[in-house]
């Protein structure tokens, strides 16, 4: 099956949190407890798992249960309450949506991407409910840039928004998302997930991108960490993907020919990093 169609096996869920927000996510696996735990990044949704999610319904025998979130402010979550958040407001909701979902046991955290800045967060806060972290094509952020480059990366990313709307990105943005050889069915996927952004949650999210420091988060966690992208990803690049992984003091994990997306276009390599084949 395509992308598209298989993420009709996996149909959104809403959860309420203790503060009256709300967290729209997916999910798959036989296990009565949370096992891994997936956070998107900034053009996409929880449907940019479903490979994942397609695997977990498929280890049969093994006691895994994976969630994949729509991040605050994407699909059916509610938007952070600060217009400029920060790093922390979206780590805090993370282990407030495990809260809800009761997941009382250490997870392997893993972040695509934006999610990577959130995970790393995460994980600083609470390093005890981590078992592990795996970070794939990680956005650093720019938070250690010159005030300069950090406003005009945030300055063009919103005026494309702006200039194209959700669809108009989609079409113009979705193919460099994947590597050059990357299948139809693939860009399709990924334009149909950026197509539904919704322009205020993807604001704010560019604002956090604007801050992040994830090589200043990783450098001080002491749990076991993957970082690992495609060597065709132009958007985190192989350089930029093994500068974070030298400041977490792990070697980078080359996951072959796959672009950005690479949970999508590089499923095999990916689930087994994360330990669901």
């Amino acid at each position: 099956m395509t992308p598209l169609q298989a993420l009709a096996t996996f149909p959104s869920r809403t959860t309420a949190l203790a503060d009256g927000a709300r967290v729209s996510y997916r999910e798959a696996g036989s296990a009565t407890e949370v096992t891994h735990v997936l956070l998107h990044g900034i053009g996409s949704a929880s449907g940019s798992w479903v490979r994942q999610l397609e695997a977990a319904q498929a280890a049969q025998g093994k006691p895994v249960r994976v969630v994949a979130w729509d991040a605050p402010g994407y699909s059916g979550s509610t938007p952070v309450a600060a217009e400029w958040p920060c790093t922390d407001d979206y780590a805090q909701r993370v282990w407030a949506w495990l809260d809800a979902l009761e997941a009382r046991a250490p997870v392997t955290l893993v972040g695509h991407s934006l999610g990577a800045l959130m995970a790393g967060r995460a994980a600083l806060l609470a390093p005890s409910r981590v078992q592990r972290l795996v970070l794939l094509s990680p956005a650093g952020g720019y938070g250690k840039a010159e005030p300069a480059v950090r406003e005009q990366k945030l300055k063009d990313r919103l005026a494309t928004l702006e200039r194209l709307g959700p669809q108009g990105m989609a079409q113009a943005r979705g193919a460099a998302m994947l590597s050059p050889g990357a299948a139809p069915d693939l860009v399709e996927a990924v334009r149909d997930s950026m197509s539904q952004v919704i322009p205020a949650g993807y604001t704010q999210a560019a604002r956090l991108l604007a801050q992040g420091t994830l090589a200043d988060d990783v450098a001080q966690l002491r749990m076991p960490i993957a970082v690992a992208s495609g060597n065709a990803d132009s958007i985190t690049t192989p350089l930029s993907c093994q500068a974070v992984a030298q400041a977490a003091g792990v070697a980078w994990n080359d996951l072959g020919v796959a672009g950005h997306a690479c949970p999508l276009e590089a499923p095999g390599p990916v689930n087994a990093l994360l330990g669901l084949h």
